[in-house]
């Protein structure tokens, strides 16, 4: 089972740790960025999305005409683009990167953020509006004859693109959240289910929940799996664990002198995947391997939030401990975003796809047998 390595594609070089020095979309370090990924063995990096962000469609395009083999994956809110006009969109991006695109599909869990964009729906009803838009986007992506549709959010008649894919039948499409709506929605609809990074017991049983969802949907696969840490890496494990409460005291030292992100609340979150990082925090700092969990306290369980602490031979035998249970992307972004996306592509990337190459070999050698 092959392994994925997904990094982050900042826009500018802030984040918990260090206030942006610049505009919010720096050209320059965007590029400087995604480069070191696509030069240091990451698959694909991630371009986020929030009310007042840059917009990552474009943002995108920018790095796909500069890069050779980095795949990208943009995040799209549906209340954002009617899904025919997001459809020409990213079919548009999937030429100009030459079929190097994903789209992942946020449904939002903070009704504040998406009301800073006229999006006044239930939880519920924004689950239920993804699955219709991405229903629709699939469609617009692979159908070649005008067709109609009316259904309990979006209405149309006689739409046909004249721009379709590189990528057959479609790209990927991701998908994530932690509530029966969200398992409901996307192990229906999802190429990729994403999941924060929480022990291995609760992982798993997540695991079983999309699972569940596609055969309830009447689907015969199963999304792929992926799950996000943020890695603290140093040389020894005593290096490791200082440089992580190192981290943990800057994280406070940055929420002391401005807010953290207008996207997310420090305290009492509406959606359940943070709720569900805050548990696993209020239940214990540390967890398996290596899952440590101040640093989603800290944030109010903010995203990706847990960090996965020790040598790079540590933190890569933690994520193998996730490939064993079926998690086959690896999401990663470090809290000084250049430096450690290049010393975990460095130091840690190679020791994982060395394993999971055994790994293949062995079962190979068994199934042969």
């Amino acid at each position: 089972m092959p392994v994925e390595f997904l990094g982050i594609a900042a826009t500018n070089e802030g984040s918990e740790v260090t206030p942006r020095s610049g505009p919010s979309f720096d050209k320059e370090y965007t590029l400087k960025l995604a480069r070191a990924h696509e030069d240091h063995g990451w698959d694909r990096v991630l371009f986020a999305y929030g009310s007042g962000s840059p917009d990552p469609s474009p943002a995108a395009a920018y790095i796909a005409a500069r890069t050779e083999k980095l795949q990208i994956l943009v995040a799209h809110r549906p209340n954002v683009a009617y899904p025919t006009f997001a459809a020409k969109t990213f079919a548009t991006l999937d030429r100009i990167s030459d079929g190097r695109l994903a789209v992942h599909f946020i449904t939002g869990g903070n009704d504040h953020e998406q009301q800073r964009e006229g999006d006044f729906l239930t939880k519920d009803e924004r689950y239920a509006r993804t699955r219709e838009a991405i229903q629709i986007i699939k469609k617009a992506w692979t159908s070649h004859e005008p067709f109609d549709h009316e259904g309990t959010h979006y209405r149309f008649s006689d739409f046909v693109s004249d721009t379709f894919p590189v990528q057959q039948p479609h790209p990927r499409v991701s998908f994530g959240g932690s509530s029966p709506a969200a398992y409901e929605a996307g192990g229906a609809e999802a190429d990729i289910y994403c999941l924060w990074g929480e022990p291995l017991a609760e992982t798993a049983q997540q695991i079983e929940s999309v699972k569940a969802a596609a055969k309830a949907a009447g689907r015969t696969d199963v999304p792929k799996i992926q799950v996000a840490f943020r890695p603290i890496i140093a040389p020894t494990e005593e290096l490791a664990w200082e440089k992580a409460y190192r981290t943990l005291d800057r994280i406070k030292a940055r929420r002391a002198g401005a807010p953290l992100s207008r996207r997310h609340p420090l305290k009492d979150p509406e959606n359940t995947g943070s709720q569900r990082l805050l548990a696993v925090a209020a239940r214990s700092e540390r967890h398996d391997r290596a899952l440590w969990t101040p640093t989603a306290a800290e944030t109010g369980g903010a995203g990706n939030s847990t960090a996965l602490v020790g040598t790079p031979e540590t933190v890569a035998r933690a994520l193998l401990d996730y490939y064993d249970l079926g998690v086959e992307i690896l999401s990663a972004r470090g809290y000084d975003l250049l430096d450690d996306a290049i010393d975990f592509g460095r130091q840690v990337i190679p020791i994982v796809r060395e394993e999971v190459a055994k790994r293949d070999a062995a079962k190979a050698i068994d199934a042969a047998a």
